[in-house]
Order: structure tokens, then sequence, then C-alpha cells
């Protein structure tokens, strides 16, 4: 991979998470103070991602892949949500506010995978390359939540603004993007064509159906940390607790420059299993760093984000592009991309708010939360993950898959659906 395009895949990944990063973070502070929405109502704003990336994924993955350049899809996308995301400071009220969201949503979570087809695409080696990409769309991240806590404008409708303006901008880069081609066959697509479905076709190879469950069933307790951090450090009295929660991010790039090098000593197998156990960790260090506060497990558990989130995620995603047929690419990560934002998240936000109300009690509006029984459910989730996943999930690789196989050729080089590595 040139400089050029190693450059041109780095802007774009820095401004794909510049985008999420600057309204995900801060409108649930705008919906509660400017316009005066309930609690469950905001719930239900933050779940438009997650039914989003179950809708319109691998659809629009297959799409991608089928019909219409990569990069053209991108730039349609990002352009859409640019004006959705205008739109929605318009609104001030649920009613219309939650659908206007979700069309947004379903614009933006199908570029998740999008992108990450197309640099794949682009490298010769996507697990020494794409993590040295990846690491700007966390520095994205980090760079607009900076701006949006220097201008002092979380309670105001200027981050969707500065998310709006940012989608737009990417939009139109987007058709600079390197040209990702459409495969063209001969005969007429199916209605599980059509719909993205050929994709489920990877699931008969064993090793790839563990990873997609491994990667839905691990999003469960995740939804635990993302929903729950923040409150439970301000809870127990950690003082400027969304600052040191950028530690998280921080270790992310580093961990993502690093994953070369074990990518080659340890292999995809053993990132994985090190990526699952330490959610188990995080949350064992939350449930007993709580009371009395030790800081140093509250920080650890903070800082183990980037082993959490690149040995398992970025591995998984890297692991989908090896192993799918050039036709289903796009609608293969698209998969995976439904498994955890999708499905994944789904389920743990749901289960996350059942869990911290049975282990909590309220007296006169306050709220007193067994943190230590409420954090150990996630680490018990996580290591029976782990388990499933290091039982059944073989890295030797398939039979090399050509450029050209559509997902039932692939069928006949699945593995045997038989126990055992």
């Amino acid at each position: 991979m040139d400089l050029k395009i190693r450059t041109q895949l780095s802007v774009m990944m820095f401004l794909q998470y510049f985008v999420w990063g600057a309204w995900y973070v801060t409108i649930g502070t705008y919906l509660t103070t400017a316009l005066k929405f309930t609690s469950p109502q905001i719930g239900l704003t933050y779940g438009a991602t997650a039914i989003a990336a179950i809708l319109s994924p691998v659809i629009i993955g297959k799409i991608a892949d089928r019909y219409f350049a990569t990069e053209k899809v991108i730039a349609f996308l990002h352009l859409g949500g640019g004006i959705l995301l205008f739109v929605l400071t318009t609104i001030d009220n649920f009613t219309l506010f939650y659908p206007a969201i979700i069309l947004y949503s379903m614009a933006y979570m199908p570029t998740i995978a999008l992108t990450n087809s197309l640099s794949f695409q682009q490298m010769e080696d996507p697990g020494k390359e794409f993590p040295g990409v990846r690491v700007l769309g966390t520095i994205g991240w980090i760079a607009v939540g900076l701006i949006i806590g220097f201008l002092k404008v979380e309670a105001t409708a200027i981050p969707i603004m500065i998310a709006s303006g940012s989608s737009i901008l990417l939009g139109l880069y987007s058709f600079t993007l390197p040209h990702v081609p459409p495969k063209k066959g001969e005969s007429k697509s199916t209605v599980k064509e059509l719909l993205g479905l050929d994709a489920l076709s990877l699931m008969k190879n064993r090793s790839f159906a563990i990873l997609i469950i491994s990667s839905l069933l691990v999003c469960i307790p995740l939804s635990f940390y993302y929903s729950f951090t923040n409150i439970f450090l301000n809870d127990i009295g950690m003082s400027n607790a969304a600052g040191k929660m950028t530690l998280g991010q921080g270790s992310e790039i580093i961990f993502l420059l690093v994953m070369p090098f074990f990518f080659k000593r340890f292999g995809i197998k053993w990132m994985i299993l090190v990526g699952i156990l330490s959610w188990a960790l995080r949350f064992v260090l939350f449930a007993f760093g709580a009371d009395p506060i030790v800081s140093w497990m509250l920080l650890t558990g903070i800082a183990l984000h980037g082993i959490c989130y690149d040995f398992f995620f970025v591995t998984g995603q890297i692991y989908v592009d090896n192993n799918a047929p050039k036709g289903v690419k796009s609608a293969a990560q698209g998969l995976i991309t439904f498994a955890t934002y999708g499905i994944g998240m789904l389920i743990g936000t749901w289960l996350s708010g059942i869990v911290v109300e049975i282990y909590s009690t309220s007296a006169n509006g306050i709220s007193d939360y067994g943190w230590k029984a409420i954090w150990l459910v996630p680490a018990g989730l996580s290591v029976i993950v782990m388990i499933l996943f290091g039982t059944f999930f073989n890295e030797k690789p398939i039979k090399e898959v050509k450029d050209d196989a559509s997902a039932e050729e692939y069928d006949s080089m699945a593995e045997p659906a038989k126990a055992g590595s």
C-alpha cells in the first residue's frame, strides 16, 4: 500500500469516527437540558444505532458488493446523513426526533463496515497495515471530544451541527477514495442476495460462525461498560471521571499500533482470547476497586480498553476480511456489524438496565447502587464467552478463497461441524 492510499484511508477513518464522536457522546446532555426529554426517551435515542445496525449494514453491504462502487455508497450515505443531522437540530419534540435519529443511524451504521471493507481491499497484509490506518479513527473521536469540551457546548445543538458539517465533508471526500467496483455477475440476483443474506453462507464454516457468535455475546457485557461506567465513577466520587475515561481511547491508539507485532507472534486466536479475558479482568477490577476506592484498580480497568477493543473487534474484522470471498466482503463486514453493534448491543443495553435495577435501591430520589454485584455479572458473562471461543474456534486457515468465489462456492470449504479443534 503506497503512501497516497494510506493517507486517503487514514483521513477517511479520522472523519468517520469524528462524525460519530461529535454527536453520540453528548446528545444525552442536549436532550435532557435543552429539549427536556425523559430518561426512557433518551434511552430509546441511544438505542437507535443498535436498531440501525440490525436493519441496514448487511443489505447496504450487498449493494456495495454487487451494484455500486463502495466509495460512492459511502459518499451518498454520509451526504444524506449530514442533511438528516442538520434536520435533527431543528426538531424539539420526540415524536419527530425519534424516527429522524433512526433514519440517520441507518445511514451511518453501514459506513462502519463499508470503510473497513474498502480499506481491506487496498491492503496486501491487513493484519499489518489496517491497525495503523484504523488508529486515525480513534484519534478523530478523541479530537472532536476535546473540541466540544473546549467550546463547552455539550448542552446545545452545536455538537450535532459539527457532526452534520463533518459528515457532508466526508461525503464529498469519499468521491476521491480508491475505486472499489461492484462485482458484476452474469446471473440475476436472487431475493437472498438482494437482502444480503448470502453472507450468512459463511456461517457454515464453524470457526467463522464461532467468531460471529462470540462477537455478539461479548457485546452484551460491553454494553455494561458504555452505559454505566461514567455513572459508576461519578457515583463513587472519582473526580474528573469523563477526563479519566479518555485513558481508554489513549490505550486504544497504543495497542492498534502494536497489533502487527502481536499478530506475528501470537496469531488471531490468542489475540482474541486475550481481548475477551481483558473484558472479564476490567469488570473484576471495577467490582473490587469501588468500595473503598482503589484508584489504581479503576484506572487500570479503564486503560484496558485498548486490549479489550482492539484485540477482539479489530482482530475479528481482519479475520472476516481474510476469510470472505471478494463477492461478499462488504456484506460479511456488515454481518459482523449486525451481530455486534446491532443484536449484541441491543440485548446488552436491555440486560444491563435490568441488572442495575436488580442490584440497586432508591429512596427519596437517591439511588444506592450495588456496584460489586453489578460488575461481577458482565465479568462472568465474559468468562463464559472466552471458554466458548477457546474451545470451538480453530485458527487453521480454510482452503484459499478465490477472489471471484461466490458465497455458495465458499460452502464447499466449510469446516466440518464437529467438536474439537
